[in-house]
């Protein structure tokens, strides 16, 4: 069992994930905001591997992915920077990016390194599901690596309980059609989408991506849902704040009202 399916047992409702890009602000930024998220009793967060073409991304984080590059941010920096973690976070780690970056690196090497690392799971949004099965899967289980799969309003009940079936620690349920970006609500067919992923009763829990950045989009992805996951809008955060803390306290404080 890792850290995943143990927050999941032990909180069943209202976990909030939190995504930010590795690099961004700076290239020394990862730790920061780790702690910040810990500290502020944020339920787990996923650390973004920066990429020059991340499609499924809207504007604010293809620039902080931009920046982090810039900076001078790769996966190997990023493993070095996370070598200790374990030693002050203990909340679920997640790394997300694209197959390219992790190819090139070496998928065993990649689980390798998050098993070493502490790291509990990834998501690859540009990782096929079939393809996941065939050649990816037992590397990831032999270093006790969760993928976690994506599903949108387009995925089909068949392959929805295919991936039930054949994944652990959560699913990402994306909210939108679209990439990634804060909205200010959700739309009747998004509602009635959430409403029948809930009505499933899957086997792992479900969160909610993708367009949550205040109380009512929050309340919303929470209703038929394990929880929330929210990126766009704490990047945004991260460049305006002064500092990490200010970023994870001002995002909370977003989110309720």
């Amino acid at each position: 069992m890792n850290n995943i399916t143990q927050l999941f047992k032990q909180k069943q409702n209202n976990i909030l994930s939190v995504y930010f890009c590795a690099g961004h602000p700076h290239l020394d930024s990862t730790m920061p905001i780790l702690r910040a998220l810990q500290e502020n009793n944020v339920d787990m967060a996923e650390i973004g591997i920066p990429f020059s073409d991340p499609m499924a991304d809207g504007p604010v984080i293809q620039k902080a992915a931009t920046t982090s590059l810039r900076n001078g941010m790769t996966l190997k920096k990023l493993f070095n920077q996370l070598q200790d973690v374990r030693k002050e976070i203990k909340m679920p780690l997640l790394l997300m990016g694209y197959l390219n970056v992790i190819m090139q690196y070496g998928f065993e090497n990649f689980c390798q390194q998050c098993r070493q690392c502490g790291i509990d799971g990834a998501i690859i949004p540009d990782l096929p599901f079939d393809i996941y099965l065939k050649e990816y899967k037992p590397t990831a289980d032999k270093y006790n690596l969760s993928i976690v799969m994506l599903i949108t309003p387009e995925t089909s009940t068949e392959r929805l309980k295919q991936i039930d079936t054949n994944t652990n620690g959560f699913i990402y349920q994306v909210s939108t059609h679209a990439t990634t970006g804060a909205q200010q609500g959700f739309n009747t067919p998004t509602l009635d989408y959430f409403k029948r992923i809930g009505a499933m009763k899957l086997n792992n829990p479900t969160l909610v991506g993708f367009g949550i950045s205040n109380k009512a989009t929050l309340t919303a992805s929470r209703q038929y849902s394990n929880g929330s996951i929210i990126g766009s809008k704490f990047v945004s955060l991260l460049e305006t704040s002064p500092n990490p803390d200010q970023a994870v306290k001002s995002l909370l404080d977003a989110l309720s009202k």
